[in-house]
């Protein structure tokens, strides 16, 4: 792997820009290899992780004991373990990408026009990747997959917190491809906690890297799409709203909630705020709270709320704007769909929005009017996921309006070209 210079024969910047050189190089032979080669580099990553199963966890087990010493809460301690269950889903997640079609070359439209020109638009490559993210090891191997999946390069940036982590694994990786006769260095690590290693990628490193992708709190994104010189794709918030119409059925609704809350609350897809029609709250508002409390979420309502639930605490303007990513739920009563969709408008962050109701005219009017990545009727925002999508992983969710929105999968890692064939035309 290229490594960041500790010696003064050379500069980080200079490092990062041999990192840049040598990532570039390797995606401009990806790109020209057939899509079973870089199936069968993928399939090796694979089998490496499973491999490197101890190897990994003993890196793991550094990262988690600083963390601690660190006193990180738990949503973050979470995010940043591993266990040999999660180890083989992170190479289970590796498979399934390597199952899926390769998007390089596909033609996505083509077509003739009077001149006799035969136009396609094909889809290749964006070229060299860097991704910027937290806690989270199991990015590394995600975001290093998609990108060979879609013919790019990755350049890695991990969190401080889960640098060991990710360096295991990318150092696995790497060894996969190198077995299967793919360039290494389409996978770099940056071996470096020093922060200015970020500005050096936000940079661009002189035009070695493409896109940026952060993957992190709201803080490294904001810092991200303030400092760039190259394209982002990357979201904010997952500040993911539930409303709960008139019409919806109270079982399924109370199984929906506490999933959408409860399964996971440090994932960006987690349930951050529950809207809840006046003409059903009396009834409903309790059957809803009470296994959200057996799980041990705090809840935080409105006046509304809190006159069916007077023991909850009053939620305040703060609440609306805030994704916890721990087990506390905000919840307002209001007067109609109307009323929700307003709220989201103001509130949301373009993540995941869901309603649930058997409304069926309802729900279509949500879907189509609120402004999201993600939409749901009636089923879990935990399902605001890549592989849930069928994608095999993600690279983030996407909430931007440029090419890529929601789940962030291989065949958003393409941009296309114009193929056009002719017969000898001129211009007149």
């Amino acid at each position: 792997m290229s490594q960041i210079s500790k010696s003064h024969e050379m500069t980080l910047e200079e490092s990062m820009l041999d990192m840049g050189r040598h990532a570039r190089a390797a995606s401009v032979r990806l790109a020209a290899m057939t899509p079973a080669q870089r199936t069968s580099g993928l399939k090796a990553m694979a089998d490496a992780l499973e491999s490197a199963e101890s190897l990994i966890l003993d890196a793991n087990k550094r990262d988690m004991e600083r963390a601690r010493k660190k006193g990180l809460d738990d949503a973050m301690l979470d995010r940043l373990a591993l266990n040999p269950g999660r180890i083989h889903a992170i190479a289970k997640a590796v498979r399934d990408i390597a199952a899926l079609p390769d998007p390089v070359g596909q033609e996505i439209a083509r077509w003739q026009v009077p001149s006799g020109l035969d136009i396609a638009r094909v889809r290749t490559p964006l070229g060299v990747i860097g991704i910027i993210y937290e806690s989270r090891p199991n990015v590394t191997a995600d975001a290093a997959a998609l990108c060979l999946r879609s013919g790019n390069a990755a350049i890695l940036r991990a969190g401080s917190e889960s640098l060991q982590s990710a360096l295991a694994i990318a150092t696995t990786l790497r060894s996969g491809l190198k077995g299967a006769g793919l360039p290494q260095d389409a996978i770099q690590l940056v071996n470096t906690t020093d922060r200015d290693a970020v500005g050096h990628m936000l940079s661009g490193l002189q035009g070695q890297i493409d896109v940026i992708v952060p993957r992190g709190g709201k803080g490294l994104v904001a810092r991200v799409q303030k400092d760039a010189r190259v394209p982002v794709i990357g979201h904010l918030e997952g500040l993911c709203h539930a409303y709960v119409d008139v019409d919806a059925e109270a079982d399924k609704a109370v199984s929906i909630v506490l999933n959408a809350k409860m399964r996971r609350t440090g994932i960006c897809g987690a349930l951050e705020t529950l809207l809840i029609n006046r003409s059903v709250a009396e009834s409903l508002l309790p059957a809803l709270a009470a296994p959200l409390r057996e799980a041990g979420c705090e809840l935080r309502g409105d006046e509304a709320a809190r006159a069916i639930l007077p023991d909850i605490k009053a939620a305040t303007e703060e609440d609306w704007h805030t994704e916890y990513l721990a087990p506390i739920l905000a919840i307002r009563i209001v007067d109609d769909l109307d009323a929700a969709l307003d709220h989201i408008a103001h509130f949301g962050t373009g993540h995941t929005e869901l309603i649930i109701t058997e409304n069926a005219s309802t729900a279509e009017r949500f879907l189509a009017q609120v402004d999201a990545g993600i939409v749901l009727h009636n089923a879990s925002t935990q399902f605001a996921d890549g592989g849930e999508f069928g994608m095999g992983a993600e690279i983030g969710i996407a909430t931007g309006r440029i090419h890529a929105r929601g789940p962030v999968g291989a065949e958003q890692l393409t941009i296309f070209k114009y193929v056009v064939r002719g017969t000898g035309q001129i211009r007149p």
